[in-house]
């Protein structure tokens, strides 16, 4: 199981908790995950990504093992810690200012 961490926003939109445990086939994937996260949460669909292109919201960043993964292509394997559970994988929403 992966744990993942979600924003305020977001586990207040699903209605869970603020760590999940999601169920993702091997090869787990930054995509892999997210659809399966979306899939045990569907009020998350089109929040973390489009929709339609499955591309990532402009204000919502991925981390793991202290590495932004925000701009990796959906085809990226999660690191090991993440997989074996050991390490989150933290959806953040960003925050812009002027």
């Amino acid at each position: 199981m992966i744990r993942v961490i979600l924003p305020h926003h977001l586990r207040t939109l699903a209605g869970s908790p603020a760590e999940v445990e999601i169920a993702v086939p091997p090869p787990a994937t930054i995509g892999s995950l997210l659809t399966s996260l979306e899939e045990r949460y569907p009020p998350l669909r089109g929040t973390i990504r489009d929709q339609q292109t499955l591309i990532r919201r402009p204000f919502v960043r991925f981390f793991a093992c202290g590495e932004d993964l925000s701009h990796e292509p959906a085809a990226t394997p999660l690191p090991q810690a993440v997989v074996s559970g050991k390490e989150p994988f933290l959806v953040v929403g960003a925050i812009a200012g002027g």
